[in-house]
């Protein structure tokens, strides 16, 4: 499914609207919108989650599972992440809260 490529700069939260995503990337060469265009080899953090169970016990989202990345770009070797895809925050215990939501991503290049 074509969509907007991800970038280091864009500007996403997790599920519960806490959190706020940062993506890591190793990339240096490919830039959109000024930024580092994101891909599956990259570390997806999130940071200020306050997510608790109904127990009480504290299930903060922590990092993000990249799914499906774009089928036919790649970048410096690794695919490219689309802003559409179907990524997943986990929690520490890698217990699944939902997709992270995308704010704020580059409109102009587009992958599949």
């Amino acid at each position: 499914m074509p969509g907007p490529l991800l970038h280091v700069g864009a500007i996403a939260t997790c599920p519960h609207g806490m959190g706020q995503l940062t993506i890591v990337s190793s990339n240096t060469r490919v830039l959109v919108g000024g930024q580092p265009v994101a891909t599956a080899a990259d570390t997806g953090m999130i940071a200020g989650c306050a997510f608790t169970l109904p127990g009480g016990k504290p299930q903060p989202c922590a990092t993000v599972r990249w799914l499906m990345p774009a089928a036919r770009v790649t970048v410096m070797g690794s695919p490219a992440l689309l802003q559409p895809g179907p990524h997943l925050c986990l929690s520490a215990d890698q217990i699944p809260a939902g997709p992270p939501i995308v704010a704020v991503c580059q409109p102009r290049v587009i992958g599949q």
